[in-house]
């Protein structure tokens, strides 16, 4: 029974069955139903796209998105806060409810590997820890880094689905990953380094070939 307090796949169904009717609805009174389970949510579907290669630049858009839940990690706010435009979307039940069905088969299989435990690591004062976690990789992911953005997202997703369980063995796990994306990150820079300065030169050659 303890195990059944914290599945996100019964509070899903339950906002489902809660939005039940065909009357919009509007993305603030969501989250509200979401409770503490948003950030994890919302840190989960911020970070999953960079978990598999994609186009470039899209892991600067997630990075930037990123930041805002990072910081309400950090000082300790009590439900995901988004500018009144965001809050104020309008969803069509039916298109909420679709997105739960998709979602919640994924997340039961996710709760049978994943329970609760070492709990204390997914409260504060260790969120402020993971806030910091995820700024820093958020900052990792809006750089243009070759081979450095995957295992940050990787970071946050763990991150972001030990938060939904309270399962501390996965925040262990996204620490992991996170130490592992500060050592990735400087070769990153070099790389990057190597083909600007590469760009530079080859075009200099060729202005000094027009020049001549």
């Amino acid at each position: 029974m303890r195990h059944q307090k914290f599945k996100t796949s019964a509070l899903l169904l339950e906002l489902r069955e809660a939005f039940a009717d065909d009357h919009p609805i509007f993305l603030a009174e969501v989250l509200r139903k979401l409770e503490n389970r948003a950030f994890g949510l919302l840190l989960f579907a911020l970070a999953a796209p960079n978990c598999v290669p994609n186009i470039p630049g899209i892991s600067t858009v997630f990075g930037v998105l990123l930041l805002a839940p990072a910081l309400q990690l950090i000082l300790g706010a009590k439900q995901v806060w988004l500018p009144r435009q965001i809050l104020n979307i309008e969803i069509q039940p039916s298109t909420l409810r679709a997105g739960i069905d998709k979602f919640v088969p994924l997340l039961v299989k996710m709760e049978k590997m994943f329970r609760p435990r070492l709990e204390f690591l997914t409260t504060r004062p260790f969120t402020i820890l993971l806030g910091i976690q995820v700024l820093i990789l958020a900052l990792i992911l809006i750089l243009p880094l070759p081979l450095a953005n995957m295992v940050p997202g990787m970071s946050v997703a763990i991150l972001a689905v030990g938060l939904m369980q309270k399962d501390g063995f996965l925040i262990l796990l996204s620490m992991v990953f996170f130490w592992f994306s500060l050592l990735l990150a400087p070769m990153g820079f070099g790389m990057m380094y190597a083909a600007v300065y590469w760009l530079w030169h080859y075009l200099a050659d060729i202005f000094a070939q027009f020049a001549g």
